[in-house]
């Protein structure tokens, strides 16, 4: 069985995340600020009696960009039982890869070379296959 992918778009580029690392799409209706954290920690935001730490993905991925104050659309991954919203420019489908993993270009660079875990091919087009862990982290994970 193909591995099944969700289609994002972050800092204008079509990626893929696991679909299998993704226990939903929701909507970001509220955020409450977080004093102190982490820029690219948006916030907390309530959904179905769960908090969730809002992850703004564009900032991330560049520090000197955000989505917060556009962005709704969001997927919401558990990483080491803490549930997190993702925020993405646009979620676009789920879909079947159609090939095999592969290294990542040693091309990438700045935030794309952290979270970039492989390139994948799914609907004719080859994407950019992310780390989700890499996206809740942010840009400290590069110094560390």
């Amino acid at each position: 069985m193909a591995e099944l992918l969700l289609i994002v778009r972050l800092g204008g580029e079509r990626i893929a995340l696991a679909a299998a690392e993704v226990e939903s799409v929701v909507e970001i209706e509220a955020l409450t600020p977080v004093p102190g954290a982490a820029g690219h920690i948006a916030g907390l935001a309530a959904l179905r009696s769960r908090v969730l730490t809002v992850i703004d993905c564009l900032a991330s991925l560049d520090p000197s960009k955000s989505l917060a104050e556009g962005s709704t659309e969001a997927v919401m991954a558990v990483v080491d039982g803490h549930p997190y919203a993702l925020l993405v420019e646009a979620v676009e489908d789920v879909v079947e890869a159609s090939g095999e993993r592969r290294p990542a270009a040693a091309s990438l660079t700045g935030g794309w070379r952290r979270i970039g875990r492989a390139t994948i091919e799914a609907e004719g087009d080859l994407l950019l296959l992310v780390d989700v862990e890499a996206l809740i982290a942010g840009p400290m994970r590069e110094a560390a």
